[in-house]
């Protein structure tokens, strides 16, 4: 089975500059790190290998630097990597990114199953996956909890819903965004990490792909516009009480009044 996970590198920290022109984040110079929830997407998708064969490749979309979470899926056991990076690509909406990853997805040949974790700490849309799906003509299921079983031309999986727990069959080639708590992420591996140093990482740009329209790209193919953007208010306030539990309960509960939370 051919299985892609798409991954993506954000900031490590909260304090973020952002640009008051565009609207989007500032990542030069910013530590960062591989998404969380993509940690439970790669771990599925080595399962999944581990069980039924295959291999594992992942996609990135981002500036050079983004090259170091695929190294970092190497270090966990994936096989290929493809960094989605142009400038044409910056300051990209959710559509127009899911639009430029399929673009990606188109060149790397028949994918049997793509894996996306829930979504991304920077941007908290949980759309990506799905719209992805759309654009590559693929069916798709969200909330995946659980694998149940893997069949020649289909798969079971369990899925999170607001108010049940429900069973669905998929046919491949097929999306899946798994939650947080189908599998616990494996460390990378030093040993992996010695032996994939020289691996490739293959970059394509906007002039690889099928699509030369540069409006469906970055900005100019983002319908959405950010109208005002700003990092959360730090709030560092502590207060320190003594005395019994009758008197810390009593002074607890006139403090909750005061801010309206009671």
């Amino acid at each position: 089975m051919d299985i892609l996970v798409c991954i993506k590198q954000v900031p490590e920290t909260s304090k973020v500059e952002v640009d008051p022109v565009t609207g989007v984040l500032k990542r030069d110079g910013v530590d960062s790190k591989m998404n969380p929830y993509d940690l439970y997407a790669l771990e599925t998708a080595l399962r999944i290998r581990e069980k039924v064969g295959g291999t594992v490749k992942v996609i990135s979309m981002g500036p050079p630097q983004a090259s170091e979470v695929i190294k970092e899926a190497y270090m966990m056991g994936a096989d290929e990597g493809v960094l989605l990076s142009d400038r044409k690509f910056a300051g990209a909406d959710v559509l127009a990114t899911s639009y430029t990853i399929s673009q990606g997805v188109r060149q790397m040949g028949n994918i049997d199953l793509i894996l996306c974790g829930k979504q991304t700490t920077d941007g908290d849309t949980a759309q990506v996956g799905p719209e992805m799906a759309e654009y590559l003509g693929m069916p798709h299921i969200a909330n995946v909890i659980k694998i149940e079983a893997i069949k020649a031309s289909s798969m079971v999986v369990e899925m999170d819903m607001p108010n049940t727990i429900e069973l669905a069959e998929i046919k491949f080639p097929c999306l899946l965004t798994v939650e947080k708590d189908i599998y616990q992420p494996r460390l990378p591996s030093y040993k992996k990490k010695l032996e994939t140093k020289d691996r490739e990482v293959k970059v394509l740009s906007f002039k690889d792909f099928e699509d030369q329209n540069e409006k469906r790209y970055g900005l100019n193919g983002s319908p959405t516009q950010v109208e005002r953007i700003f990092p959360p208010a730090v709030n560092t306030d502590k207060e320190i009480w003594n005395g019994s539990g009758a008197e810390l309960a009593e002074r607890l509960t006139a403090k909750l009044k005061e801010l309206k939370f009671a």
